[in-house]
């Protein structure tokens, strides 16, 4: 398994990132730590979370999804063998939100206290903060690097217009500037980032970490009818999203390349986001167990060019 290059930053990675996003929404610690045990065991390093997670929970604060990576790293005694990002900018509680210096200060203490480490590999603007200044939001970050809090940075969620302007930023502060980019991108949710942010970031030498590799689990082929949206939490949204015309054609591409590669569809469809230009990893989440090993194979997995082009067609 070879590992990528997160942009120009120096850090290398196993070329597939674990969503945090369930720990501690739907599944528990207990079953959280199977799957991260069973994720690094099979090789892997790269970690994502947030400090929002899981703050839409009913009774949840956010910071949950950290707590329970940090639990783990510290019972396992692996902090120094993961690559590890969070992300800060998305409202936590009333008033604390944004990339305002105040903000970035105070929310790297608090997930560098419940993640139980005093670095952070890769730490991300979650999102877009037009109201606070590109000089404040990069000053803090250069300061945190300073402080050997922060390896890198990285940003999600950003248009080409932000990012271009972040970078143009960093540049004449003589700061460093973000190294990935983590976009919502998948074989159904191209558009987005293809048109604008996929030339920027070639050009610019920026790691991109989708996000949604999986188009939050339809690519897997599990909801294909109505009937499928009882499968889980988020099936109705899922349904009503992505069960039409042009879901149903990609599902269809999707098959005929598994059944030709003796693979699943959620191999492939994370596999052909591997051959794109610029990615680094697609991030992709697992609740059980017996998800991972479709995930894994996704990296060694060659779509040949027949296989690529179909799904290029069917998903343009």
């Amino acid at each position: 398994m070879t590992k990528r290059k997160l942009g120009n930053s120096g850090i290398e990675v196993r070329p597939l990132m674990l969503g945090g996003n369930v720990f501690g929404w739907t599944i528990d610690e207990a079953q959280s730590f199977r799957v991260l045990d069973a994720y690094a065991a099979a090789g892997f390093d790269f970690i994502d979370t947030a400090d929002v997670y899981s703050k839409w929970v009913p009774g949840h604060t956010g910071g949950e999804s950290e707590t329970i990576l940090g639990k783990w790293m510290k019972q396992r005694g692996n902090r120094a063998r993961i690559i590890l990002a969070t992300k800060c900018g998305f409202e936590i509680a009333p008033g604390k939100k944004g990339l305002s210096r105040k903000h970035i200060m105070a929310s790297i203490e608090d997930s560098l206290r419940r993640l139980q480490t005093d670095y952070i590999d890769l730490y991300q603007s979650h999102s877009e903060d037009l109201e606070t200044p590109l000089e404040e939001t990069m000053g803090a970050y250069a300061d945190l690097i300073k402080q050997g809090k922060v390896r890198v940075i990285g940003a999600s969620n950003y248009s080409a217009r932000r990012l271009e302007a972040a970078l143009e930023t960093s540049a004449k502060l003589g700061v460093p500037r973000y190294a990935s980019l983590q976009p919502q991108y998948n074989l159904y949710e191209r558009a987005g980032y293809e048109q604008a942010l996929e030339p920027l970031c070639i050009k610019h030498g920026i790691g991109v970490i989708p996000y949604y590799g999986l188009a939050a689990g339809f690519l897997t082929g599990k909801y294909r009818t109505e009937a499928d949206k009882s499968k889980s939490p988020r099936g109705e949204a899922i349904v009503k999203k992505y069960l039409n015309d042009r879901g149903l054609r990609i599902l269809n591409a999707l098959d005929q390349a598994a059944a030709d590669c003796n693979a699943k569809p959620a191999s492939v469809a994370l596999a052909w986001l591997m051959t794109r230009p610029g990615i680094t990893a697609p991030i992709a989440s697992a609740t059980t167990l017996d998800q991972l090993p479709d995930l894994f194979k996704a990296v060694d997995l060659k779509l040949d060019s027949a296989a690529i082009e179909t799904l290029n067609q069917a998903s343009a």
